[in-house]
């Protein structure tokens, strides 16, 4: 015997799809602020991804700065040494 207090098994199957669609349209909204910041986050992984794929890229790039201005390069190359310094260490390595 069924208890009277509950609705019968399509009432509830209709509310709880009900109650699913709100919540996607909710989280949709609530994403989409975020689409544009994790755009830019994503494309500077894919793009620190191809630097480690291909470090040569990142050596040739010093010369260049090197040859054109060595001043200016002796400068980002301090600062690529202390960024390099940072990221080991919070590595752990």
């Amino acid at each position: 015997m069924m208890n009277p207090k509950m609705p019968p098994p399509t009432e509830r199957r209709e509310r709880l799809i009900a109650q699913a669609a709100a919540q996607r349209a909710a989280l949709a909204q609530n994403i989409e602020s975020w689409r544009t910041p994790l755009a830019h986050v994503d494309r500077g992984l894919m793009a620190l991804r191809y630097i480690k794929r291909h470090p040569v890229w990142i050596v040739g790039g010093i010369a260049v700065l090197a040859v054109v201005s060595p001043g200016r390069a002796g400068k980002w190359l301090g600062r690529g040494l202390a960024a390099w310094k940072i990221i080991q260490t919070v590595r752990g390595k």
